[in-house]
């Protein structure tokens, strides 16, 4: 009996040790995911009584911590979360953040007015990214193809210096970065941006199952916080202090960060349920996703297709009210 009571004892030590553990989420400079820094500052999470670390990472390292195992979420680009998996580190997608609503561009050097001029010109763009999805996207849509391009590999870190050398007509790259290149080189162009086809670039919080599993109360918590940042920058009244709050978080001016902020679509709650719907096109999570799949399999960044629809978890949001 003794032994019984201290294995019983020592479970339940190990179980409140467990509840203990705050759910690690890595998040990086996508207004999308800077807007949690509102609920940090604002202690909404332990207000919510969940226990949430943040954890602040360049974007590319916040995916190798989560393949990694030292977190338990990653906020991430749709389509990333498929190549994470394919790579060992499967996710459930609870959520979708917001949808790139310009902020990611298509960017002509002078004299480039538009993607059917890129015919037979060079893009720089860092290969099989969501740029690279981007321009498929814009070359399709004005008849082109990606043969009717060369495309030359470049770090979207470096995309700015790259145009303003002259080795390539065009370059493709997100926010700020794109804001950088049109600040460096005079009279370049945005040929193309996201908000030309909503819903191809899709944010989302890719959770390791075994914590969606494990912590499934807690993850209902952090998304409820999650969707209360989405509403205080959509309010007039509160929308200045949450976008200082955010620019502080980046270095940022406030000013100019908002001039930048309607380039991101942040998804409200009821909007997020819409697109965490089954459907074709780039309306639903599923339709996108599977656009993303097919990319990512025909450029060979994974052999196989990673069947979309089983990262989807979508019961736990649809619960919200």
């Amino acid at each position: 009996m003794k032994i019984k009571i201290l294995s019983l004892l020592a479970a339940l030590g190990c179980a409140l040790q467990l509840q203990a553990e705050p759910l690690k989420v890595a998040y990086s400079d996508w207004p999308g995911w800077t807007v949690l820094e509102v609920a940090k500052q604002k202690g909404w999470f332990k207000e919510a009584g969940v226990d949430v670390e943040l954890l602040w990472f360049e974007y590319l390292p916040s995916l190798d911590a989560f393949a990694a195992g030292k977190v338990d979420a990653v906020l991430a680009v749709h389509t990333d979360a498929l190549v994470t998996g394919a790579n060992g580190a499967k996710s459930k997608i609870i959520a979708a953040t917001d949808y790139s609503n310009g902020n990611d561009k298509i960017i002509g050097k002078p004299g480039i007015k538009s993607i059917k001029d890129l015919k037979g010109k060079k893009v720089g763009l860092e290969l099989t990214l969501v740029e690279h999805l981007l321009l498929l996207k814009a070359l399709e849509m004005n008849g082109l193809k990606q043969s009717d391009v060369e495309l030359v590999n470049a770090a979207t870190n470096d995309t700015p210096q790259t145009l303003a050398s002259g080795q390539v007509d065009a370059i493709g790259a997100w926010y700020p970065i794109a804001g950088q290149a049109l600040t460096q080189v005079a009279n370049s162009t945005p040929l193309f941006t996201s908000a030309d086809a909503p819903g191809l670039i899709y944010d989302v919080v890719a959770v390791n199952p075994v914590s969606l599993n494990d912590r499934k109360d807690d993850w209902g918590k952090f998304l409820k916080v999650y969707f209360r940042c989405i509403d205080y920058i959509l309010d007039p009244k509160t929308e200045d202090d949450a976008v200082k709050i955010m620019a502080a978080k980046v270095g940022a001016d406030p000013v100019e960060y908002k001039k930048n902020i309607p380039g991101t679509k942040f998804l409200t709650l009821k909007e997020a349920k819409a697109v965490m719907k089954k459907g074709d096109g780039l309306g639903s999570l599923y339709g996108s996703l599977t656009i993303g799949d097919k990319f990512n399999v025909d450029n060979k960044v994974y052999k196989e297709s990673q069947k979309p629809a089983s990262y989807v978890a979508p019961s736990l949001l649809q619960s919200l009210e």
